[in-house]
Parts: structure tokens; sequence; C-alpha cells
């Protein structure tokens, strides 16, 4: 069953890699790239809260930043195969997929050229392993914790990821 993609703010590509008028015109020709990626919430169904594993990242300024576990489909991957491996990489937290939670999608401007990349989000339950970033091999991730799914959305940076967990959050009790 095909879920709603959570709504954000109306953006375009200029205002958010460009950030406000008066841009220089040859930075409004930067080439533009699609990216994907996919991810999501691995529940650990056994606890009493919940918990979801998540993972902390330093932003390009080093600030620290929390962030639902994610990565780009490698090879033949289907989104769903690459959402259980980033996951586990990146959390050490193996899952199964119940359900697709929805797609996010945002601009960015890196190394002189702008992205459009688009998340794929799924709602898995644990079924083992344990939590640890020492098996990620891009060594993105400088932690990982297990929060309450009811805390989710005050630990999560980045709105579009907490109104996933709001999908999340609505969408278990129908997946347990």
């Amino acid at each position: 069953m095909d879920r709603p993609v959570p709504s954000a703010p109306k953006r375009t590509p200029l205002t958010v890699s460009m950030g406000h008028p008066g841009v220089p015109a040859a930075q409004h020709q930067l080439p533009t790239v699609e990216e994907v990626s996919a991810g999501g919430i691995v529940v650990d169904a056994s606890t009493s809260g919940f918990n979801v594993a998540i993972i902390a990242r330093l932003n390009r300024g080093g600030r620290l930043e929390w962030c639902l576990p994610k990565g780009h489909p490698e090879n033949t991957e289907t989104n769903e195969q690459a959402a259980v491996r980033e996951i586990e990489e990146e959390t050490g937290i193996r899952g199964d997929i119940r359900t697709a939670l929805g797609s996010i999608d945002y601009w960015f401007t890196v190394s002189g050229h702008r992205v459009h990349k688009t998340v794929h989000h799924y709602l898995l339950i644990a079924t083992g392993g344990d939590l640890t970033i020492e098996n990620d091999p891009d060594h993105e991730a400088v932690d990982v914790a297990w929060v309450p799914l009811a805390e989710l959305g005050r630990k999560l940076s980045f709105p579009n990821e907490r109104r996933i967990a709001d999908i999340a959050r609505e969408m278990l009790p129908d997946y347990l």
C-alpha cells in the first residue's frame, strides 16, 4: 500500500542551493545530479518504548546531527534491499521490512553541482544484532543510540525525518 509523501515547505532548487537573490549568474548554471537513498526506522518491538536505532553524523560545519540510517543502493539492489543493508551497516541492527513509510526529497549544493536527493523510508522490525557503528564501511556515523519511538521526533535533527517518525508511530500497531 502506498503511503503519502510527508509534506514539506515549498522550495525550489535555486532557493535551496543558492540561498538568496543576487547570486552570480554563473552559479545558476551548476549541473544537477539525481541521487537516491533508502533507509528508515528499525524498531525493537521487544522493548516497552518501542526503541528505534538512530545515528549521529557530523555535518560539513562540524555540528552533530541525529538522523535515520540510510544510504545508496549498490549495483542491482532494490531500495528495500538497500534500506535493510544500510540500517544494519550503520546501526548494527538487522531488521525485516514491514511497510513503506514514504519518501522525502531535497536539494543541496556540493562540489560545484546541485544534488536532488530522494530518500525512501521503510518501517522495519528488529530481528537481531547489536547496536554499534563499528560495521559502517563509510564511517559516516559517529554515534548510535536507541531512542523510544515517542521521543524520536524530539531527537531527530531534520523536520522531514520527524514527519517520517510521526507516520511510523501511527502505523506501527498495524505491523506488530
